[in-house]
């Protein structure tokens, strides 16, 4: 399984049943401004703390931030700390309302 996936491979997964967990690790002002319903927000600096009490390592987990660098980070701790099915979303919530939903606030 890849660390990351696109925009577009997110689309199709969250059209999926079961569809997996989005987990949007940015701040609380980010996630308020735009987010993709459906989506748990865990701010990254949580993740050391909350994974292994709220998530589960055996779920497909798709991490978005605002561009894909912290979800790069947060999806590569994940599978270090065996959430073996963790991957990134490559460009985050920016390619997201660029490429697949326009209604998406950019910031």
């Amino acid at each position: 399984m890849d660390l990351e996936i696109t925009v577009d491979q997110l689309r199709t997964h969250l059209a999926s049943k079961p569809s997996p967990l989005l987990l949007d690790v940015r701040e609380p002002w980010e996630y308020a401004t735009a987010r993709i319903e459906g989506s748990t927000h865990m701010p990254m600096n949580e993740i050391p703390g909350r994974a292994h009490q709220e998530l589960d390592d055996e779920a497909h987990i798709l991490v978005l931030c605002h561009h894909g660098s912290r979800s790069l980070s947060v999806a590569a701790w994940l599978r270090q700390q065996g959430f073996d099915k963790a991957q990134s979303i490559s460009g985050g919530i920016n390619a997201w309302s660029l490429r697949i939903d326009p209604t998406i606030p950019r910031y």
